[in-house]
């Protein structure tokens, strides 16, 4: 009989694209997953995955086997989830993923309160992309992720994944205290085709959102500087070396030498709560969906 757990670390692999990525998601180290597929590989006589470069790549019957393990995990999740439906209150392990500034801004509240409310429950936090944690969510890696999207690039929710509404997210234009638009109340977005922006990378949200608005505005956005952190962004605008659009959300406290102003009509991000159709009578999702709604007032305003 094949052992569940090893074909938990191949579908691991399969989704993340690499033994590295996967022994983080599964929050095991490179060699035990390594381990977990050379024994799957002596128990099935079957090579699974191939040396591409520096990196590995499945082979056409690890690919074959990995689809079967989803479908294995998903009856595992929903005979989990009978049981902890049964007994009443949440226990087992949630895997939660939360994009940056949400892990930062909302998360710790939550987690804390699950742990205090909840003793018998082991949450897992995850830092994700945006991009990527719907997939996560769909193909079983995370039970629960905090998304966002923009008005002009609505978060997709395949089939077979619920979705709550956890809040609005205002943004900002951050600017040097010294730059022309400081004193200003509020700017439009004709009034920024000058500038240099600071701002994610290309392929982030925030990055795509910025390009795709200043464009429909009449000019091309000139991006000065690319930054991941909101943190970063901020420091090279307090070091005059430019102007950025960062939400409020896990912003903290502005540097000094830095200015927010409201930028008409205000952007707006929508987070979301994301979850598995299968798991959604599961106590451990219910309790952490509803605390993330009680905290997100009190994260909003800080």
């Amino acid at each position: 009989m094949l052992d569940l757990g090893r074909l938990r670390a191949l579908h691991a692999v399969s989704v993340h694209g690499s033994v590295a990525a996967a022994a983080s998601a599964l929050g095991y180290t490179s060699s035990a997953v390594s381990q977990q597929i050379t024994k799957l590989e002596r128990e099935t006589r079957t090579t699974l995955l191939e040396r591409r470069g520096r990196g590995v790549a499945l082979t056409e019957e690890a690919r074959h086997l990995a689809a079967t393990a989803q479908e294995l995990l998903a009856i595992v999740e929903r005979a989990e989830t009978t049981l902890e439906e049964r007994r009443g209150r949440p226990t087992g392990r949630l895997t939660v993923g939360a994009f940056a500034s949400a892990a930062r801004g909302l998360l710790p509240g939550v987690l804390a309160e699950l742990a205090r409310r909840h003793p018998g429950l082991d949450v897992r936090l995850q830092e994700v992309d945006p991009h990527l944690s719907v997939d996560l969510v769909a193909r079983g890696m995370l039970d629960l992720a905090v998304a966002h999207d923009w008005d002009i690039a609505p978060l997709p929710a395949p089939d077979g994944v619920e979705q709550a509404v956890i809040g609005d997210d205002a943004c900002d234009v951050l600017v040097p205290e010294e730059h022309p638009l400081a004193a200003r109340a509020a700017v439009r977005r004709e009034d920024l085709a000058d500038e240099r922006w600071i701002t994610q990378p290309p392929g982030t949200v925030c990055h795509d959102w910025l390009t795709r608005t200043l464009r429909a505005a009449g000019y091309e956005p000139h991006i000065a500087h690319q930054a991941e952190e909101n943190h970063t962004q901020l420091a090279l605008v307090a070091a005059g070396l430019g102007i950025a659009m960062i939400p409020r959300l896990g912003r903290g406290p502005l540097p000094v030498g830095v200015r927010a102003v409201a930028l008409e009509p205000v952007p707006m991000r929508r987070l979301y709560a994301l979850w598995r159709t299968g798991a959604a009578r599961r106590p451990a999702v219910t309790a952490a969906v509803e605390t993330l709604l009680r905290h997100w007032p009190d994260a909003e305003r800080a």
